[in-house]
């Protein structure tokens, strides 16, 4: 440790570390007055570690020095309010401005914008927009992604999370600072881009750059036509991150806010997706019981995650055949909203507008498949994400803290088990299908249904699971560079697993591409993903129903539809293919 002033007041940090590192350091201080704040809008922890917009700068020894690369000696007397970091730092904005098309109004990260609060504090806010016959024409050729070359500020998050942490570069740069080019890797736009639409660059983008398309306008014709049946589906990521839309704390559980907000929105239905999420572990635990019982390919990888699907079609088509071929949750519950609940309902399975709300951007992709139209129409007809959901609550000034939290989603289809909840971690796929299969494979109930060593925000992690006389090996990757490394340990025999989980997304879906923004102080801070996953455990923890095989509302749908797991039936409505790419 050594001794630093930081306006004049003394510290006491870690030697080696940054200014910016030491200014977060003070922030775990309990009295308000020495917390340091110094801005940033290049940084994001884990994904940009240096600053260089010109904003994160502070004075030391009467010279401006970046903080996210100046580190901290034994002495040093740093300043962050004089008047020539306060003038550096407006000069740095005017600069970033001078590029950036301020079409705020009608940006989707309106008021969740790292450059816009920035220019609140620093009362930039009549600085002019561009000319337009100086803006670039939008890249709308993606199914997911809308991408706005006239607001990027160059800051290098997107090319850095996409190759790091996801091995994809579908996005490159070309040159330094504000002159840099980033663009997609292929001159035929993002669409032809080997992008495979996790979202990572949506999550990360600090301003509207890069933004999930827009499919609210949809929403409200469907809820708007008389002759529409809207139901609405809610995945369990999105009841961990809904309320920061609404400033809610982070990790904040608003589950039952949600189905009372839809409802006064107009659905005809709220379902909960933890039902689709039971329905896929009966029929992925029965695929891989099959699988080991005779001679199946092994590992079985799991399939609910549409960024990890299509990044296997481009990049491992010859392990195709180790995926699971069973739909994702959402897909199986359209499925069967499509065919048995419309035909309990008699209502005509044309008439019905599926609307998923799910913390991804890659959902949009997914219902486009070829393949997913179990009941001869689509599975799911829209799918917005949490972000456009607040959005779309907003529009119709419907405050989520007014709603009840205690209110219920619709049944058959809105029950789910603790387990169906704990899909929207990382890990928890792997454990709920570990709560099924080892009870199914044993015929006896098990003593603990936590299985902690799945759990947790760990890219890479692995377990031998005993079951009976049998002992399973499972692995759980996030990420997909992650997954790269794993897959090729499989490949080459470092590796034997039976069964694998597979997110795109860091953490898992709580970390989705579609979930609310933080910017990079609160992810310096917190950690987001983590906070969010733990509301989704503890939802778990006080379910009454824990372990998918045991939703009373999925055996009355085997008994009456589809008879067991696997079954001819089952296979139509609920089982997909892939593609090689």
């Amino acid at each position: 440790m050594i001794s630093i002033t930081i306006d004049g007041t003394e510290y006491k940090v870690k030697k080696g570390i940054t200014i910016l590192a030491a200014s977060f350091e003070t922030q775990k201080l309990a009295q308000e007055p020495f917390q340091v704040k110094i801005p940033t809008l290049y940084y994001l922890k884990n994904v940009m570690d240096i600053d260089e917009s010109g904003v994160c700068v502070v004075e030391v020894d009467g010279k401006l020095v970046n903080a996210s690369t100046t580190r901290v000696r034994e002495g040093m007397a740093i300043s962050t309010k004089t008047e020539q970091v306060m003038n550096a730092r407006k000069e740095a904005l005017k600069k970033i401005l001078a590029q950036h098309h301020k079409d705020c109004i009608h940006c989707l990260r309106n008021t969740s914008c790292e450059l816009q609060n920035l220019l609140h504090e620093y009362e930039l806010t009549d600085e002019p927009s561009l000319k337009g016959t100086d803006l670039q024409e939008i890249d709308e050729t993606s199914v997911v992604l809308v991408r706005d070359n006239n607001k990027c500020i160059k800051c290098k998050r997107c090319i850095n999370v996409c190759a790091k942490m996801q091995a994809v570069s579908a996005i490159v740069c070309t040159g330094n600072g504000l002159d840099a080019e980033i663009q997609p890797a292929s001159s035929k736009r993002l669409a032809a881009a080997s992008c495979v639409n996790c979202g990572q660059c949506v999550a990360v983008c600090p301003v509207g750059a890069l933004t999930e398309k827009n499919q609210i306008a949809e929403v409200k014709r469907a809820l708007e036509d008389p002759e529409k049946y809207v139901i609405f589906q809610v995945a369990p990521a999105v009841r961990a991150a809904l309320g920061e839309g609404y400033e809610f704390p982070i990790g904040v559980d608003v589950e039952g806010r949600i189905a009372e907000a839809l409802r006064r929105l107009g659905a005809d239905k709220v379902f909960d997706t933890k039902f689709g999420a039971d329905l896929t572990i009966m029929e992925e635990s029965h695929e891989l019981m099959e699988r080991m019982s005779g001679d199946g390919v092994l590992p079985m990888i799991t399939s609910c995650c549409p960024g990890w699907i299509k990044y296997a079609e481009h990049f491992y088509p010859d392990m195709l055949e180790n995926i699971s071929s069973c739909k994702s949750p959402h897909q199986m519950q359209g499925a069967i909203v499509k065919s048995y609940f419309a035909e309990k309902q008699h209502i005509a399975k044309e008439n019905i507008v599926m609307v998923s709300v799910m913390p991804c951007v890659g959902k949009k992709f997914e219902i486009t498949r070829a393949f997913e139209s179990g009941a001869g129409v689509p599975d799911v007809d829209i799918s917005i994400t949490t972000n456009e959901l607040v959005k779309l609550l907003k529009d119709a000034d419907i405050q989520l803290e007014a709603m009840d939290p205690d209110t219920e989603y619709d049944n058959p289809l809105g029950m789910g088990s603790g387990a169906g909840v704990i899909f929207g971690a990382s890990g928890g796929v792997m454990e709920a299908a570990l709560r099924t299969a080892a009870e199914k494979m044993t015929g006896t109930a098990l003593e603990s249904i936590d299985f902690t060593e799945v759990r947790g925000m760990h890219g890479v992690k692995d377990a031998t699971v005993k079951i009976g006389e049998k002992e399973l090996h499972v692995a759980v990757v996030s990420g997909l560079a992650n997954a790269n490394m794993l897959l090729n340990r499989i490949k080459s025999e470092e590796a034997d697993y039976q069964f694998v989980e597979v997110m795109a997304c860091p953490g898992g879906c709580v970390n989705g591409g579609g979930q609310p923004h933080q910017d990079g102080f609160t992810y310096a801070m917190q950690n987001v993903p983590a906070e969010r996953a733990a509301a989704l455990y503890e939802n778990d923890k006080h379910a009454v129903v824990r372990k998918s095989h045991e939703n009373p509302y999925i055996k009355v749908l085997y008994q009456e539809y589809l008879e067991e797991p696997g079954s001819e039936r089952a296979h139509e409505l609920l089982h997909t293919k892939y593609v090689v790419r």
